[in-house]
């Protein structure tokens, strides 16, 4: 089995596993995100604003904007990687690309703590994304400019054994879930 049918197989699996602790809801993990940015105050955070059944980190992503700035991500293009705009919590939002929504007025912003969305997670800090490759090009890229954070959010639901990875894939830092923080080496 190639590796794009491995992912494509866990992916799958996950996507089921998501939806069936979205329906459950967060539980406390919006207030242990909460609880781990409070350690980085000030610091510029990226977070995303959630679609499909992706856990949600609003709540959290609105008190660290009264500490310092946020963003959410901008996909440019197919293969290229993330920007980062500026976003509030009141911000007027338009529909960007993918379903994802966007502010209406982007003020450019650079991350060093990127909250990154994901179909799936190991205890090795892998991820498994939606497949297009934006976090992974983007962490490769702001990682190369200075220390970037990739912290991981999902429902503990979305953790497996071990995820089919390649050498282009980012690893993470740190998992959040309802359930506590996951933090990896390094």
């Amino acid at each position: 089995m190639s590796i794009e049918a491995e992912k494509a197989a866990a992916r799958l699996a996950a996507f089921a596993r998501r939806k069936a602790a979205h329906a459950l809801g967060g539980g406390r993990a919006s207030g242990v995100l909460s609880e781990v940015l409070a350690g980085y105050r000030g610091a510029p955070v990226s977070g995303y604003l959630p679609i499909r059944t992706e856990i949600d980190p609003l709540p959290a992503m609105s008190e660290a904007a009264a500490h310092g700035p946020v963003g959410v991500p901008i996909i440019v293009q197919k293969d290229a990687p993330l920007l980062f705009a500026e976003w509030e919590p009141e911000a007027e939002l338009v529909e960007g690309p993918f379903g994802a929504r966007i502010p209406s007025v982007q003020r450019p912003m650079v991350p060093q703590i990127v909250i990154v969305p994901l179909v799936a997670f190991d205890r090795a800090g892998g991820r498994l994304g939606y497949g297009g490759g934006f976090y992974d090009r983007t962490l490769e890229r702001l990682r190369a400019e200075g220390p970037v954070m990739a912290l991981g959010f999902a429902y503990a639901a979305q953790e497996t054994d071990a995820l089919p990875i390649e050498p282009t894939d980012q690893p993470l830092d740190m998992i959040v879930t309802e359930k506590g923080v996951i933090e990896f080496g390094g």
